[in-house]
Order: structure tokens, then C-alpha cells, then sequence
């Protein structure tokens, strides 16, 4: 996967100030949107040197490619938190209660709307900003880098026959839930209940003929 820091940073103090120049590019991003976004900007609200900036970052697409692998993690682990809590009776609740913090994630977490997993959105629901489907990997689209983290989720929940087969399905549904959602999207900035709902059901038929 691409670098998405030009140093990584060692002591405490440098991992804050990424830390702050990530949330207030979150922000700015919900502010003036991602063409209006300036690494300049950005310091100063984070309180650090521009020289400071470069340091940890080529430019504003280093930038949002940093926060597009945090929303990743992020988004991973709350799955990983929800599945530890709740009682899944079936592997259809699974795929409910991804696409559920997916869409919770766009509504409250800030800079999500515009750049979720990579690609830039300048409205709701797209479409999205050209060259930005291989935000996170030059060479893969930002939905494989997504589908490859659910697989490794996946095959550690559920008695999935791995191979080239499920990891094709898990590909197909990312797609598929990625395009209704952005439907959703666009149909009410809030998302759409009814269309998140179709998406669910979408994807546990499609899924069912891939998953035992």
C-alpha cells in the first residue's frame, strides 16, 4: 500500500500534531470541501509550522490519503467493537450492522461525507472527484483495499470457504453496497432509510450464495 506519511511520527508530541492536522482537515473538508482545502489552512488551525506539515506530508493528497486509511481503521474497528458486543445469530446480521456504522459514519463523523475510504465526493453521494478511486493504493481501487479488510474479518467470523471465489464476492457486494449508498446519499443528505434498507437486502441474497 502507498505510503501515506512522508516520516512517521516517534515522540508524543509529533503524533498529537498529526493527530490535529488530520482533524482539522476533517473539518476544513465539511467546511469548504476538498477543493477549497489548503495545507496552509490546515497548520494554522492545527497550530503547527507549515514546515511542520511537510514533514509528515508531500501535499494535500498525502493529506487526505492519511485520512481516508484513518476513517478505515476507524470503521474496521467499530465493526470489530459491535461484533464483540452484540449476539450475531446469522452472518446476514453482519453484513446489517456494517452497512449500519458505514452510515452512521457518513452522518456524524466529521470530513466522512466528502472522503470516506479515499475517493472525493463534492456532494452527497457523488459522483466522485476523478482520480480518486485509487486514493489509498495507486495500484487498486479504494473498494479492493476495503473488500481485502472485511475478508480478513470475515474468514475470522464465519467457517467462509476462502479462495479467489469469496474474495471476488466480498469485491462485487463492497461495490454494490458503495453504489446504493451513494444513491442514498444523494437522495437525502441523511441518507435515504428505504434505500439503505434495499442495499441490505441487496447484498445478504447476493452474499448468500457465498457464504455458508
Amino acid at each position: 500500500m502507498t505510503s501515506t506519511l512522508r516520516r512517521r511520527p516517534a515522540q508524543r508530541r509529533s503524533v498529537e500534531r498529526v493527530e490535529r492536522m488530520l482533524d482539522e482537515c476533517a473539518l476544513l473538508l465539511d467546511e469548504v470541501g476538498y477543493e477549497a482545502l489548503t495545507t496552509k489552512e490546515v497548520a494554522r488551525r492545527a497550530e503547527v509550522p507549515i514546515g511542520t506539515f511537510y514533514q509528515f506530508f508531500h501535499d494535500k493528497q498525502g493529506l487526505v490519503r492519511a485520512l481516508a486509511l484513518r476513517n478505515l481503521e476507524a470503521f474496521l474497528q467499530r465493526i470489530t467493537q459491535r461484533i464483540a458486543e452484540a449476539d450475531l445469530g446469522h452472518w446476514t446480521d453482519l453484513v446489517d450492522l456494517a452497512i449500519d456504522e458505514f452510515v452512521d459514519m457518513k452522518r456524524t463523523t466529521p470530513g466522512f461525507a466528502v472522503v470516506d475510504f479515499g475517493e472525493v465526493l463534492p456532494t452527497p453521494g457523488g459522483p466522485p472527484l476523478e482520480g480518486t478511486k485509487r486514493t489509498l493504493d495507486s495500484a487498486l481501487d479504494n473498494n479492493v483495499i476495503v473488500a481485502d479488510r472485511l475478508r480478513a474479518l470475515t474468514l475470522a467470523l464465519l467457517d467462509a470457504p476462502a479462495g479467489p471465489g469469496l474474495d471476488r464476492a466480498l469485491v462485487v457486494a463492497v461495490e454494490a453496497t458503495d453504489a446504493v449508498l451513494k444513491l442514498a446519499f444523494r437522495a437525502d443528505p441523511g441518507g435515504d432509510a428505504d434505500l439503505i434498507a434495499e442495499c441490505k437486502q441487496l447484498v445478504r441474497r447476493y452474499l448468500a450464495d457465498h457464504l455458508p
